[in-house]
């Protein structure tokens, strides 16, 4: 089966994005068994504890799921600037009365080694960010039998991944929460929406594409797929479940997030994230492109982290959310009636809420059906002015063409009239 047919398969065609510290083993599985792809984040894990926690993802579940790591830089800063970059730190470490840490002996988990143990543990999906894989490495993947998903920002980024032999890319928008997962442009190039980076990645490759950042319910889920998106990975949509492990103040400032801004931010890990804005954000932003790059300012910011969570403070935290914080909603990730996994799939076609096939090449099918299930969720007036995607009907006489783009109605007992412009 190739990964096309492998996504098309879900019931639901909705992947849980691997969060570290937010998501866990208890939401991965409750996401693949409501039908979705859960997955694990395992950037953090040390080497020998991948092996373990896959075992566990296995015996809690017969349904796949993902595995992703970060392929980070190696760390070797000089003495001079994790001192510098401390010395920044101290006033917020005093602030909280918790002390200074050293200078790190190490700075995050082996790359080659946490690799080395995901192809042994052969997930069904292995998915990684921040830089890319060699086309050695994605055939170790291949041959253990797991699909190999990149993380791209930008098309030449997509290209990079189909051109080592990678399964499928997942085309994050900018508006994704979380750490960017650019490793080709620079920051600001790589600030592409979601929809337009979907559109435009599904016309450079001809690999599945995912669509991530800022979906948060079935309106969103409809229009990437309409645009070619084989599925799309939430996030943000999955903060507030039952089964996220993130502290209360991180929750409780999701829960009133409201029209609150969020922005990117090197502060607080040397990598660009996306997060709800707080008083560390707003301090830090003249000074944080001085910040040592990631890992460095992750590793000497977490003990930090650590007691503004203990100290419910949640102006020294990372709220790492996404731009549809506020359409997040409690509840639980899949089981139990399905209200997020559930939720997120309500505006779908029908035939991929039983698991049927979606027939991406069928122009006719694909956008009328998301077109349709899209009036579900907006008003009359609404419905009415959009347009798109548009469905010409055949000329009325060979060699004409029609004057006007058309769309038939819905089917379904309350059809409403032709809509024409």
């Amino acid at each position: 089966m190739d990964f096309a047919a492998f996504l098309h398969a879900l019931p639901i065609p909705i992947l849980q994005a691997p969060m570290v510290g937010a998501s866990s083993p208890e939401m991965a599985v409750a996401v693949s068994k409501a039908g979705g792809l859960g997955a694990l984040g395992a950037g953090g894990l040390a080497p020998a504890d991948i092996a373990p926690a896959v075992a566990a993802l296995r015996a809690a579940t017969d349904r796949p799921f993902g595995v992703n790591l970060f392929i980070n830089p190696v760390a070797a800063p000089g003495a001079e600037v994790v001192d510098a970059a401390l010395e920044r730190l101290a006033p917020w470490y005093a602030e909280l009365g918790a002390p200074l840490p050293a200078q790190p002996n190490d700075y995050a988990p082996d790359f080659e080694g946490q690799f080395a143990a995901l192809v042994r543990a052969a997930p069904a999906v292995a998915s990684f960010t921040f830089s890319i894989l060699t086309k050695a490495q994605v055939d170790a993947l291949h041959a253990a039998g797991c699909y190999v998903v990149g993380t791209a920002t930008t098309v030449a980024e997509a290209r990079a991944w189909a051109a080592v032999g990678a399964d499928g890319i997942s085309a994050q928008g900018a508006e994704a929460g979380g750490h960017r997962g650019h490793f080709l442009a620079e920051t600001q190039a790589s600030l592409v929406g979601t929809m337009a980076l979907v559109a435009t990645i599904r016309a450079a490759v001809d690999i599945p594409v995912i669509a991530a950042g800022g979906i948060m319910d079935g309106r969103g889920v409809a229009a990437a797929l309409a645009l070619g998106a084989d599925a799309v990975q939430m996030g943000t949509a999955f903060l507030l479940a039952d089964q996220t492990v993130i502290s209360a103040p991180w929750r409780g400032a999701l829960k009133t997030a409201g029209d609150d801004p969020t922005r990117l931010t090197r502060a607080f890990t040397g990598r660009h994230a996306r997060g709800i804005e707080n008083r560390f954000m707003r301090e830090m932003r003249e000074v944080e492109d001085e910040v040592p790059a990631y890992p460095v300012q992750n590793r000497l910011t977490q003990p930090l982290r650590a007691a503004a969570a203990k100290a419910g403070d949640a102006q020294m935290l990372s709220l790492w959310a996404g731009q549809g914080v506020r359409l997040a909603k409690v509840g639980d990730a899949g089981e139990d009636g399905q209200p997020l996994v559930g939720g997120g799939q309500a505006g779908l076609p029908g035939p991929r809420r039983t698991g049927g096939p979606l027939e991406r090449d069928s122009l006719k099918w694909t956008p009328v059906q998301a077109t349709v299930t899209l009036q579900e969720n907006m008003g009359e007036r609404q419905w009415r002015r959009l347009t798109w995607p548009p469905y010409r009907p055949p000329p009325a006489t060979p060699g004409s063409s029609p004057c006007r783009w058309w769309r038939s109605p819905p089917p379904g007992p309350a059809a409403r009239p032709t809509v024409r412009r």
